[in-house]
């Protein structure tokens, strides 16, 4: 089997880029994340951190978001028995944010089989999180009708397959769909991208921008379809811009990895874990013990201090285990 074409920890060698950020330290958050990611712009600079912890208090331009994805409502399997439960934690967790997020992002395969039964549950589960929650699909959520069920509950204003973007406090959102087209990996296709260049052209070169998407924007393990194939043109469209974020699920894991002006983020389940890339025959649920499922459902906190300049990065599991961080000093 082809191993994956990602750089494993021992591999890094610390080298700052030209804008000072320890690139390759702030590639070493990969890892196990449990049932969200809570996503902050502090200066325009965006920053991730578990559910929970602690914040400092926001300037009048700062905000906060939360990410979440894979819930897949109505998967009944030993991975997880209780989707619905899990889901439900992440919202006592969104709940309990000191800094309360402005709005929710779901990246994706909300349900398991597209079912209205499922789409039901999920809208009840998130209702509770009291906050507008922006949506793209992911395969679970399209391949039984083409989407139709996703679009007439969550495709309203949106164009094409679900695509669309919206401004928050100065930075440019873009809710993008690689999952309809399936050939392997994602793909966006051409209606889509041209509809992406048309939209990036609104914007200034110092506008923050977050695409997001089901499928990684980055290769991933392409053998596994863990990609999306004419991802490369569509970031082709941002690199005049200063700053980009691009968050995914899918891949049921936390990777980070930073490439040029793009920091790109994969975010785990709320449902079940699937094992790293390549360590498998194949991707797919990945069964733990019962008393075990807590301690991969983990989290990642990842602070810059630009006071300290440094980046710190800590990863817990949600069982209460011992944390272990890391720190890059900037020059």
């Amino acid at each position: 089997m082809k191993k994956p074409d990602i750089e494993t920890p021992s591999s890094y060698q610390s080298s700052a880029s030209s804008d000072g950020i320890d690139r390759r330290g702030f590639l070493k958050c990969m890892a196990w994340a449990g049932t969200g990611v809570v996503w902050s712009f502090i200066g325009g600079v965006p920053v991730s951190r578990v559910f929970g912890a602690a914040t400092h208090p926001k300037k009048q331009e700062d905000f906060t978001f939360v990410q979440i994805s894979d819930s897949h409502i109505g998967f009944n399997k030993p991975a997880n028995a209780d989707v619905t439960g899990t889901l439900q934690a992440a919202v006592d967790k969104i709940l309990a944010i000191p800094s309360s997020p402005d709005f929710l992002i779901h990246t994706g395969d909300l349900t398991h089989s597209s079912k209205p039964s499922e789409f039901d549950t999920m809208d009840q589960v998130l209702a509770g999180a009291k906050r507008q929650v922006f949506y793209v699909p992911g395969e679970h959520d399209t391949s039984v009708d083409d989407g139709k069920s996703y679009l007439e509950r969550y495709g309203k204003g949106t164009s094409g397959n679900g695509w669309y973007s919206f401004d928050h406090k100065g930075v440019h959102f873009i809710g993008l769909v690689n999952v309809v087209q399936l050939e392997g990996m994602g793909k966006l296709g051409q209606a889509q991208l041209d509809w992406l260049k048309q939209d990036l052209t609104q914007q200034k070169n110092s506008t923050p921008i977050v695409l997001f998407a089901h499928i990684p924007l980055w290769a991933v393990y392409p053998d596994w379809g863990w990609g999306t194939s004419d991802s490369a043109q569509a970031l082709s469209f941002l690199k005049r811009f200063g700053s980009v974020t691009v968050l995914n699920g899918h891949i049921h894991q936390v990777m980070q990895k930073v490439e040029g002006n793009a920091t790109f983020h994969t975010a785990m389940s709320t449902a079940f874990p699937q094992p790293a890339p390549g360590a498998a025959p194949s991707p797919g649920p990945m069964k733990v013990p019962a008393e075990k499922l807590r301690g991969v459902l983990g989290i990642t906190e990842v602070h810059f201090m630009a006071q300290r300049r440094q980046l710190a990065v800590v990863d817990a599991s949600l069982s209460d285990e011992a944390a272990v961080s890391s720190s890059s000093e900037l020059v």
